[in-house]
C-alpha cells in the first residue's frame, strides 16, 4: 500500500500516513472550501489501510493549530473510525498536540477524549523547539 501525502496549503493541513511505520499525521490548519471534496481521499485511504492492519501498532497525530466547525465534524468522523476498528482488534492511539498557550486547542482535545469509549486518545503538550 502507498502512502499518503497531501501538501498544506493556506487553508488545508500538511496530511502524512506513512503506512510502513504505522504513523498517520495531520498538522496545520484545516478550513477548505469544500471540505467534503478534501477529506474524501483521506477517508479512502484510512479505510483501506485499517482493513489491511493487523496487530502492529498506529499512532495517529493531530497537530492542528487552527480547524474550523466543519474540520471538527470531519474529526470526530475520523475518530469514529478509527474508534470502530480498535474495536475489532486493532491497536490504535492518537496524540492530540496542543500549545500550552492555545486553551482553546487543548479544550478540543478533551472534548474528543470525552467522546471516545476505547480509542486511546493521549493530550500532548508540544514541546518547545
Amino acid at each position: 500500500m502507498d502512502n499518503l501525502e497531501i501538501k498544506a496549503t493556506r487553508r488545508t493541513p500538511d496530511i502524512f500516513f506513512d503506512c510502513g511505520n504505522n504513523l498517520l499525521e495531520i498538522r496545520g490548519k484545516s478550513y477548505p472550501s469544500d471540505i467534503s471534496e478534501y477529506y474524501a481521499p483521506v477517508f479512502s485511504w484510512i479505510e483501506r489501510y485499517l482493513g489491511q492492519l493487523n496487530d502492529q501498532h498506529c499512532t495517529v497525530k493531530v497537530n492542528l493549530v487552527y480547524f474550523n466547525s466543519s474540520t471538527s465534524k470531519v474529526l470526530m468522523d475520523f475518530f469514529s473510525l478509527l474508534e470502530e476498528s480498535v474495536r475489532k482488534g486493532r491497536n490504535i492511539s492518537v496524540n492530540w498536540i496542543y500549545d500550552e498557550e492555545d486553551e482553546d486547542n487543548m479544550e478540543y482535545g478533551e472534548e474528543f477524549k470525552e467522546d471516545l469509549e476505547v480509542l486511546t486518545f493521549n493530550l500532548v503538550k508540544k514541546e518547545e523547539n
